[in-house]
């Protein structure tokens, strides 16, 4: 078996798969970013960003450029980049479900120009995408949230996509699940998931006690931070009780403005709390180093029970202890290294008590250990195994959920 450092095989005798992925590379790395760069071991990635059109604005594109046309831009000898363009407005009904034929093309004419096949075809959403390349390409939807329960804060309609789901299910070969409400979902509905939760680049974090301390940031410990997007999928009456228990806030990441503005700009006009805004992933160790615990505050809703979220595993490559509102993907993980804690007053006394043993070397190293046992490397081999990348058998350990912690 190959490491998980070191290249499988010389690029030019690769498979092609194409990755239709729900984020802009230019973005914070997700799911699909890591699972395109771990794929990359075993097949050259045609990565497919989602459409953008000449009126996204600029904070949504992460620094990428508007353009007409669609643009095959090399990102290494294993991935291309395709960014496809889409028509203005194209999130509006009836704009939004002509626009993945517009993908199709799109990602036809790159095939044309890189003049491959692909083995396989993986998408991150139920949109119509699948079945359209062939009888011998393997078409998988990736299914990382629950599409249904989150209409409401896609902004899409909900009929729209139980007709877009059940469209997927008939089309795809392989249904891949990130968390044990999702595969339950699928199954029930007459398919056969993989599960394969989210994962972490643990060695991207070995050094955070060795980096800087952030020169935008001054609070007294301990410091609770919350590293990630801030939306309605953060409850934001925890944030407000670790605050009022005593602990210092750190915030590190984009926000949606339509989330609770008023209440937060209270609590960020605390003296013990700093939003820094979104960071890029080069800057983060230096806020973690300063984090004494690391918070998931979700709201207890559909959504986020079928979510795996990522900032848990990140927290606990970094060293950190770990304090989650209850989710199945974190009982999933079954480890004492993450507090699971409900309610105002439940959640702000965890973090005190978690940041008493945040710093204690052996539970330090504990925490990283088992981050490690839950690498993208890991999940990327039994998603490989699935569509039939590496044969069948080669992943059969790499997911059991690690009985260390």
């Amino acid at each position: 078996m190959a490491s998980e450092r070191e290249p499988r095989s010389d690029p030019a005798t690769l498979p092609w798969i194409v990755l239709c992925a729900v984020n802009l590379w230019t973005g914070t790395a997700r799911t699909d970013r890591h699972m395109a760069t771990q794929l990359s071991r075993y097949a050259r990635v045609l990565w497919v960003e989602p459409p953008v059109s000449v009126v996204t604005p600029a904070a949504s594109r992460y620094g990428a450029a508007r353009g007409l046309r669609p643009r095959l831009i090399p990102e290494g000898p294993r991935i291309t980049r395709l960014v496809t363009v889409a028509q203005p407005f194209y999130t509006r009904r009836l704009i939004r479900l002509a626009t993945p034929a517009l993908v199709r093309a799109q990602i036809r004419w790159a095939l044309r120009r890189l003049r491959v096949t692909p083995a396989a075809v993986i998408t991150f959403s139920a949109t119509d995408l699948l079945g359209r390349w062939g009888d011998e390409v393997v078409d998988v939807l990736y299914a990382t949230d629950d599409f249904l329960a989150g209409a409401d804060l896609l902004g899409i309609s909900a009929a729209d996509i139980a007709k877009e789901e059940k469209a997927a299910l008939s089309r795809a070969d392989r249904i891949v699940a990130v968390s044990p409400v999702l595969a339950d979902k699928w199954r029930a509905r007459g398919a056969d998931p993989v599960l394969v939760p989210g994962g972490v680049l643990a060695e991207a974090y070995a050094e955070v006690d060795a980096a800087p301390l952030p020169a935008d940031v001054r609070l007294p410990a301990p410091v609770a931070g919350v590293v990630g997007h801030l939306s309605d999928r953060i409850d934001i009456g925890l944030l407000e009780a670790v605050v009022e228990g005593g602990s210092s806030l750190l915030l590190v990441g984009s926000r949606d403005e339509r989330w609770e503005p008023e209440r937060f700009a209270k609590l960020t006009a605390h003296p013990r709390v700093s939003y820094v805004g979104h960071r890029p992933f080069a800057a983060l160790p230096s806020y973690l180093k300063m984090i004494d615990v690391g918070l998931t505050p979700y709201v207890d809703n559909a959504f986020n029970r079928a979510s795996f979220p990522l900032k848990t595993l990140e927290y606990l490559a970094a060293g950190r202890p770990a304090v989650s509102t209850d989710l199945p993907a974190i009982r999933w993980l079954d480890t004492d290294l993450i507090e699971v804690a409900s309610g105002p007053e439940q959640f702000s006394a965890a973090v005190r008590t978690a940041a008493l043993r945040a710093r204690q070397p052996d539970l330090v190293a504990r925490r990283r250990l088992f981050a490690a046992r839950h690498s993208w490397p890991r999940r990327a081999r039994t998603v490989a195994e699935a569509i039939g990348l590496i044969p069948a058998g080669e992943a059969a350990q790499a997911e059991a959920p690690s009985a260390a912690g």
